[in-house]
């Protein structure tokens, strides 16, 4: 099964805090993933930024339940139940979702961010629709999901500039992301390395590290088309000729299955750079691309807060 999300998690975890007991974050994760069942699989199951998406949905819930005083937390990381929290599962509730917790004037001002009752004027902050359509997302999975949309338009755009652009562009622009990427030795050595060769099925040789102790084989395409397996036949044949090891094919299309399967079953270490993974290395080491905005995410300071 999936994941549960953070609104199926809240009742199980304020119904292990009904002992009345001290419960560390850590245990009802564990506890959780045992009494839904899941697997190692699921439990290493991650976000975009790496983040285990259990250890998120269960820190989420905890804290939901907090911000309505259902749970509370006696010191760091550990919580426990409350008389409110107590009142609540003695109505034997079958789930507990967030319109349940709106009913708590402490929760709807978190919520919303207002006061309940109160009716915004000025400058005030208004309810944030966002907030209130979320569904059974944490704000970590939005925040990434918004992200990971901006990402995939910036990855399309940039693809269809690349296929769009003249040859001679599409070759410095490799030479540019390899340098990026620490190959080459510096632009200027990178760029009278790329194109050196140019026979044999290969385009071009660059430094594997600034020494140039070891070397890569080059072959880059431009176009919209699929890259099948003679393409990688040829080029791979050419990495032979030269004694070579090591080879990148970089390409502004895609790749068969038939040309993926044969790059894995040679000796030489052969590897295949598509246009969507060109546009991602392009973004991921900031070639043809420039920071728009920055949005920082804080967490509380533990040592600040600490008796010294």
């Amino acid at each position: 099964m999936a994941v549960p999300s953070y609104q199926e998690f809240m009742l199980p975890l304020l119904t292990l805090a009904s002992d009345g007991q001290e419960h560390h974050i850590r245990e009802a994760r564990e506890h959780l993933a045992n009494q839904f069942g899941l697997s190692d699989e699921e439990c290493r199951e991650t976000l975009p930024s790496g983040a285990l998406v259990l250890n998120d949905r269960v820190s989420w819930a905890r804290t939901y339940l907090k911000k309505a005083g259902l749970l509370q937390d006696p010191r760091r990381a550990h919580f426990e139940i409350t008389d409110r929290g107590r009142e609540l599962l003695g109505e034997n509730p079958p789930e507990i979702t967030v319109p349940m917790l709106r009913e708590y004037p402490e929760f709807e001002e978190f919520w919303t961010g207002r006061v309940p009752g109160v009716q915004a004027a000025g400058n005030q902050l208004a309810p944030n629709n966002e907030l209130n359509n979320q569904g059974n997302d944490t704000p970590d999975e939005r925040l990434e999901r918004a992200w990971m949309s901006i990402r995939r338009d910036l990855e399309s755009e940039i693809l269809d500039r690349v296929q769009e652009a003249e040859p001679e562009f599409f070759e410095k622009l490799v030479v540019d992301l390899l340098v990026k990427m620490g190959y080459g030795g510096g632009r200027e050595a990178a760029g009278k390395a790329l194109g050196q060769v140019g026979d044999e099925g290969v385009d071009g040789v660059i430094r594997e590290d600034p020494l140039g102790l070891d070397v890569i084989y080059l072959q880059a395409k431009r176009w919209r088309g699929t890259v099948g397996r003679p393409e990688i036949q040829q080029f791979a044949g050419a990495l032979q000729g030269k004694r070579a090891k090591k080879g990148v094919f970089i390409t502004t299309g895609v790749f068969s299955a038939g040309a993926r399967e044969y790059a894995q079953s040679i000796d030489s270490r052969l590897i295949l750079i598509d246009g969507k993974e060109l546009a991602r290395l392009m973004i991921d080491h900031g070639v043809g691309v420039s920071l728009e905005r920055t949005y920082e995410i804080q967490r509380i300071d533990s040592d600040y807060f600490e008796p010294e």
